[in-house]
C-alpha cells in the first residue's frame, strides 16, 4: 500500500547530557522531513489503517517514509496529524533507519534506533534505545539522543550506571582533512 501526504506548514535534559552542534562533526548541515516543501512525503507499507477522525495512520510491515531523498524505514510508523497538517511521526523497529542527505555534497546522516520520534512542532528528532548517528566515519551513540533540526544541536544521554556502555555517551570525530593523518 503506498499512500502520499502533500507538503504541510512547519510549526514550530539528563544524567550525561552533552549538547553540541551535530554537524560540526562534518560541517555539512541537514534537516529532517521539510513539511513547507513543495516536495510530497510518501508513505508504502505492508498494512494501513487510517483513522481520519483522530488524525492517526499507522503502518506496519516494512513501513517506508521518503522525502525527496530523506528515508525512514521501520517496522511500524504512526502519522498524527491535527488542524495545522502532519505534526508527528513515531517509528519503532529492530532498528528503525533514518537517512538524511546533507544541504552541501558530503555524507548523508544516517541514524538508526529502536524507537525514532519527529516532531515538527518542536523540530526534534528523537532516538531512543540503541541510538546511534552517523556522517561518514564520524559516529555518535547513546541510549536517548535529541537532535534539534532548527538549531542543529544534539542532546545525548548514556544508559545509565548499569547498562553496558556505563551510562556514557560515545563520540567519534574525524579529522577535517583525513589525508594528513599518515603525514
Amino acid at each position: 500500500m503506498s499512500l502520499q501526504i502533500p507538503s504541510l506548514n512547519n510549526r514550530k535534559s539528563g544524567i550525561a547530557s552533552v549538547a553540541l552542534a551535530l554537524l560540526a562533526l562534518a560541517g555539512n548541515p541537514a534537516q529532517a522531513f521539510d513539511l513547507n516543501s513543495d516536495a510530497p512525503i510518501k508513505v508504502s507499507a505492508d498494512n494501513a489503517r487510517l483513522d481520519d477522525s483522530r488524525g492517526i495512520a499507522t503502518y506496519t510491515g516494512d513501513v517506508i517514509i521518503t522525502q525527496l531523498n530523506t528515508r525512514l524505514q521501520a517496522d511500524r510508523v504512526i502519522l498524527y496529524r491535527d488542524e495545522n497538517g502532519l505534526n508527528r511521526i513515531e517509528a519503532s523497529g529492530s532498528p528503525a533507519r533514518y537517512t538524511q542527505p546533507t544541504s552541501r555534497q558530503g555524507e548523508a546522516t544516517d541514524a538508526e534506533a529502536k524507537n525514532i520520534t519527529y516532531s515538527a512542532p518542536d523540530n526534534r528528532l528523537t532516538f531512543e534505545q540503541d541510538a546511534v548517528i552517523t556522517q561518514g566515519n564520524n559516529l555518535f551513540r547513546g541510549q536517548l539522543i535529541h537532535y534539534d533540526t532548527q538549531n542543529r544541536v544534539v542532546t545525548a544521554e548514556g544508559s545509565g550506571a548499569n547498562g553496558d556502555d556505563g551510562g556514557r555517551v560515545e563520540m567519534v570525530i574525524q579529522p577535517r582533512n583525513q589525508t594528513q593523518q599518515g603525514n
